[in-house]
């Protein structure tokens, strides 16, 4: 006969079983979650916490917290609580306004946003930029994609150069100057000759 106190039998309805058997077998879930959702499956087979302790890896009194929280609290009892300490500051409004100016709008006279410059425009502090930039992944100062020429006669501009490259004349030389770099090694590709 076991000793100890009789444990409060657990059982999963078939809804149950699937949610925690998905949170289990995920590799996307959060470990924490995984495990706690194991512990349960265990506890609902019938197994004791010294044994769920034991297969899962962990303390006897973490697998009887997990195995009471779900009897208590159901699934949403795994999941983790609010942590203490200071509340955020930091409204998802900010939040959202700042990631809006940082994708949709530029600042006067510069090509993309700083951290100082988005402070003084939002009210927040430079490392509250920082911090909401980092969590998205921004890089405003890092451009991947292609930007369009704002110059009116870019398009005759564009005509002229693949023109010549397409058609160039006899002993024809074209020279390519990079706006950003006003000297540059020469290439193959920079002269066209015949």
């Amino acid at each position: 006969m076991p000793s100890g106190r009789p444990l409060v039998p657990l059982s999963l309805t078939a809804q149950q079983r699937r949610q925690l058997q998905s949170w289990a077998l995920r590799p996307k879930t959060a470990q924490a979650l995984a495990m706690r959702s194991r512990i349960v499956l265990l506890a609902a087979d019938g197994l004791s916490n010294t044994e769920i302790a034991r297969r899962q890896g962990c303390s006897l009194p973490t697998a009887g917290k997990w195995r009471q929280r779900f009897i208590d609290q159901g699934l949403d009892g795994l999941l983790d609580e609010p942590r203490p300490g200071t509340p955020r500051r930091i409204s998802d409004a900010d939040v959202e306004r700042v990631l809006a100016r940082t994708l949709e709008s530029q600042p006067e006279a510069a090509t993309h946003w700083s951290t100082r410059q988005m402070a003084a425009a939002t009210g927040l502090s430079q490392s509250t930029i920082s911090r909401i930039w980092r969590a998205f992944s921004l890089e405003p100062h890092r451009s991947e994609s292609f930007k369009l020429s704002r110059d009116p006669l870019f398009i005759d501009k564009v005509r002229d150069m693949v023109g010549l490259y397409l058609n160039p004349p006899d002993r024809a030389l074209v020279l390519c100057v990079d706006e950003r770099v006003r000297f540059r090694h020469w290439t193959a590709r920079n002269l066209v000759c015949r």
